[in-house]
Order: structure tokens, then sequence, then C-alpha cells
């Protein structure tokens, strides 16, 4: 959907996580409010508090008739945000901010890291129509996934992810690797054959950027109605090292450990106990009904699609 700019103010609800990344969205934030107010753009402010308090926020932001929301911080801020807007009849177009330690959704979309491009992006008000993917009664807009590896994101501490980035996540990722434990699962997909195996990790990929790996989900498209899954079943430690680095090269679909289809929706259920990741976030336990809801948000995106995320 195409939004021409128009001369009329907006009214913006900015959603921000003061700790996200290095804490650069606090000492950002009047420059931030002060390019949006000369494009036009009439901002006020939300600082979470803690955990759901950005879902809340926007939700709120729904209600009340913002013209815009702005989800400013990382993916697990923009996670809570969707939550928030996505059980609504009638959503605003969001912003984003990429302003965190993993912005891999942003990265997805093209949209830049730095504050003053990323703002202008709202600016422009162009607005690309997106699917949304669900999980039983959450959402999310970039990934979901389950199995022995997805613990990964939620078991790096905040403050840690604050002070070293990325690096926390190799290092728990490191220490995960070795005691790779697989489970058995029933994957029951629409137009697929029921699989049943034993599974180290299930992967539903909403869009091709997956915790930095730009190929791991190459077909997958924010705007075809269909999630892209990947599953991995079991390995030893040898034969993962070698897939992961066959996944950095985009080599790994036709490895035979590998199963890929996709779907519009698809169940999974286990005998034993198995958490789940929504957007690097924790998000229950399965059994799980996995769904895609088309075209359910629209964001601010470059109208030619020349944006890179830098």
């Amino acid at each position: 959907m195409e939004s021409d700019v128009s001369l009329a103010i907006k009214r913006a609800r900015l959603i921000y996580n003061p700790t996200s990344g290095r804490e650069e969205i606090k000492r950002r934030l009047p420059d931030i409010l002060q390019r949006l107010e000369l494009g036009g753009i009439e901002t006020s402010c939300h600082a979470t508090v803690g955990e759901g308090d950005a879902s809340l926020a926007a939700s709120d932001a729904v209600e009340r008739g913002f013209d815009i929301v702005i989800a400013a911080g990382g993916d697990g801020t923009l996670y809570e945000v969707i939550n928030g807007m996505a059980e609504h009849p009638v959503r605003p177009p969001l912003g984003i901010l990429p302003l965190g330690t993993t912005n891999d959704f942003a990265r997805a979309l093209g949209i830049p890291k730095h504050w003053e491009y990323a703002c202008d992006l709202i600016i422009q008000q162009y607005a690309r129509p997106i699917d949304l993917g669900k999980a039983n009664q959450r959402y999310f807009i970039n990934i979901a996934g389950g199995g022995s590896l997805t613990e990964l994101t939620y078991e790096v501490p905040s403050k840690l992810k604050t002070m070293i980035g990325q690096l926390a996540y190799y290092m728990k990722g490191l220490e995960k690797m070795t005691r790779l434990r697989p489970s058995e699962m029933l994957i029951q997909a629409a137009g697929q054959d029921d699989i049943h195996e034993e599974i180290l990790l299930f992967l539903i990929c909403n869009s091709n950027s997956v915790g930095g790996f730009e190929k791991l989900a190459p077909s997958a498209s924010l705007e075809d109605g269909l999630l892209d899954v990947i599953v991995l079943k079991k390995c030893n430690l040898g034969e993962f090292i070698r897939i992961a680095s066959m996944a950095l090269r985009g080599e790994h679909l036709n490895d035979p450990h590998i199963l890929h289809f996709q779907t519009s929706q698809l169940k999974v259920t286990t005998p034993g106990y198995v958490q789940l990741n929504l957007d690097g976030e924790y998000g229950g336990t399965l059994p799980c009904t996995f769904s895609i809801l088309p075209s359910h948000l629209h964001i601010f995106v470059d109208e030619h699609g020349e944006s890179s995320y830098q």
C-alpha cells in the first residue's frame, strides 16, 4: 500500500526500550523527535519499564487513534509491539528504528540502522504490507522455532547483550553446541506428509534474514502468504558444524539432515518438553499451531527498495 507524503500533521506514538543495544536511544531521543517533528510527525514517547510493557503501550496507542506507531529498539521490542497491535481490527502503519543488539527484521526489510535514515523512511510514509506469523495466541514477525538451539537467544542475559553485543550469542552458542539434544516431534503441515522424527530444531521463517544468516531461508518472502519451514533432524556435533557452515553459504537445504517446505499452517507436537522461541523471545512450549496472516501489518520502508542496512 502506498501512502503519499501529506502536509497534514500526523500523530505518532514512539515506543522505545531505554536499554536496547548500548542504550543509544536515550542519547538520540531528542534528535529523533526533532527530525520527526520537522518532517510533519508530532511524536510522543513511551519508555518501556519491563517485560510486556511495549505490548500494552502499542495496544493503547492503537486504541487512542495514533496515526503511526514507532518501535525503537531491537527485535525484542519489535516483537512486543506487533503483539500489542496484531489483535486490533484496524492497525496504523508501523515505523521501525532499529537500535537494538539484534535487528534481523529491519535487515530483512532494508531499514537502515542509522537513526537519521530510519526516521526519513517514516517521514516519507511509504508503507509496505507484511505477512505476520501466529503461534497459538502469540504473533511473530520474523521467525519461530523450537528445539535445542532455539533456547539460545533468551538464555543470554540482557546486560551481557548490551555490553558485548552479538558476541554474547556466539559465546552461548558454543556452550550449547556441546549438549545437543534432539526431541521426538510430529509435524503436520497443510499440503505436506506428516513428519515424525527425532529433531534437533525446527525454524519457521517469515523472512530470509534470520540470526545473521542471510541465506538460511532464501525463498522466504514477507508477502507470499506462506511460512518457510526448515527442520534439522538428529545429527552429531560434527555433522551440525558442517551443516552450519553450509548454511552460511546457503547450501544447506539439500543436506539429507534438512527438511524444507512452505506452508500456510502447521502443527508441531511432542511427547516431551520443547520450548518455543518467537523472534528471539520465549514463546511457551509445544504443542503449537503456527499460521500466517497475509498482509496483516503495514511497515514504512524505502519506496524504491534502495535502503541498505548499515
